[in-house]
């Protein structure tokens, strides 16, 4: 790859082959993902095999604010930070993704530049869905990508409502 070639945020990341990998596997460690509680096991299943896991060490930068993002991860194991900068260009941190939790949905539903840097502080594994593997199931597997979309907009939802509580207390104080 020449330097002119755009990398992904992916590449310096050490995917985890597929003799450890396998679909049922991925979807036992799947099964605890809090956005995905509401699926049955066949659909988790379905799921596992769009997914490719990743170990990522500590100060690996997954992905930085204002870039192009075109994946969603779910922290299997590990601890990653959510950074945003603040008015003078310092990165404050807004929240710590634990493992069961996921980052990036935004940027699967509307493909925009990411809102927030993330950046691994304890070694990790990651549960990688691609935008490309995402557009996958809606044309292949629909009923499970209105299920996903479900998910990932409740999910949005539930932050949306508590930033909101946050500013509000932050406008009265």
């Amino acid at each position: 790859m020449s330097s002119s070639e755009p990398r992904s945020a992916l590449d310096g990341l050490e995917i985890l082959g597929s003799g450890i990998a396998t679909s049922d596997r991925i979807a036992s460690m799947l099964e605890n993902a809090h956005m995905l509680k509401d699926l049955d096991w066949p659909q988790v299943v379905a799921l596992a095999s769009y997914i490719q896991l990743y170990r990522a060490t500590p100060g690996t930068v997954l992905f930085h604010e204002g870039e192009r993002g075109d994946f969603m991860c779910i922290v299997l194991e590990g601890k990653l930070e959510v950074r945003k900068e603040d008015t003078q260009r310092v990165d404050k941190v807004v929240g710590t993704v634990l493992p069961g939790r996921s980052l990036g949905e935004m940027t699967i539903v509307d493909g925009e530049p990411r809102s927030a840097t993330a950046v691994v502080v304890q070694t990790s594994m990651l549960a990688v869905l691609t935008q490309m593997n995402f557009k996958r199931i809606m044309q292949e597997k629909p009923a499970l990508s209105a299920k996903l979309l479900l998910e990932i907009a409740r999910l949005l939802s539930q932050r949306l409502r508590m930033t909101s509580g946050i500013l509000v207390d932050y406008l009265e104080s």
